[in-house]
């Protein structure tokens, strides 16, 4: 699935999941070094559990952040599935 982020420096996100557990995740623009990290700790975790974790986060002054848009963008699949 592709995520179109809102509010954040990264534009979009793809992610794989299967069976409920995130086997991929790619960020497009955004801080690269730190989004690729981000990737590989959510990597093989359940989405829920992700969500739990990242959901809220906030980036400086702004409402959201990359972490919280990807919890937004999980939370999206799970609701489609």
């Amino acid at each position: 699935m592709k995520y179109k982020t809102t509010g954040t420096c990264s534009q979009e996100i793809s992610i794989e999941l299967k069976n409920g557990v995130i086997d991929s995740v790619s960020f497009v623009g955004g801080c690269n070094g730190n989004l690729q990290g981000i990737s590989a700790l959510v990597k093989g975790m359940d989405a829920r559990e992700a969500i739990n974790r990242l959901r809220g986060i906030r980036c400086g002054m702004k409402p959201t952040s990359c972490p919280d848009q990807l919890a937004r963008a999980l939370e999206q699949m799970l609701a489609s599935e």
